[in-house]
C-alpha cells in the first residue's frame, strides 16, 4: 500500500504539474495576446493624436487665413465706402455744375435775345436817319 499510495500521489502530482503547466502556458498565451493589442491599440492612438494635431495645425492656418481675409474685406467695404461717399459727393456737385450751367445757358440765350433786339433796333434807327 505504500506503493501504491506513492503512486497514487505522483500520478495526482504528475496530473497536477500538468494542470498547473497547462494553465500557465494558457496564461502566458493570453498574456500574449492581450500585449499584442495592447500594441495594436497604442499604435492606433498614436496615429490617430498625430492625425489631430496635424487638424489642429489646419485649423490653426484656416483659422489666421479667415482673419487675414476678414480684415482685407472690412478694409475692401471701408474703401467701398468711402468711394461710395466720393461718388455721391461727386454726383451732387456734378448737379450743381448742371443747374449753373442751365442758368448760365438761359442768360445767354436771354443775352441773346437782347443783342438781337438791339441790333434790330439799331438798324431801324439808321434806317430812319
Amino acid at each position: 500500500m505504500d506503493e501504491g499510495f506513492k503512486n497514487r500521489v505522483i500520478l495526482i502530482l504528475i496530473v497536477l504539474t500538468a494542470i498547473f503547466f497547462l494553465s500557465t502556458v494558457s496564461s502566458c498565451s493570453n498574456a500574449h495576446r492581450q500585449k499584442i493589442s495592447r500594441d495594436k491599440e497604442m499604435a492606433t492612438r498614436l496615429d490617430r493624436e498625430e492625425k489631430l494635431n496635424k487638424l489642429e495645425q489646419e485649423k490653426a492656418g484656416v483659422a489666421a487665413k479667415l482673419n487675414s481675409l476678414s480684415q482685407a474685406l472690412e478694409e475692401e467695404k471701408a474703401a467701398h465706402q468711402e468711394t461710395k461717399k466720393s461718388l455721391t459727393q461727386e454726383q451732387l456737385a456734378n448737379q450743381s455744375l448742371k443747374e449753373e450751367l442751365q442758368k448760365v445757358t438761359k442768360l445767354k440765350e436771354a443775352l441773346e435775345e437782347d443783342l438781337k433786339e438791339a441790333l434790330v433796333a439799331g438798324k431801324a434807327k439808321k434806317s430812319k436817319k
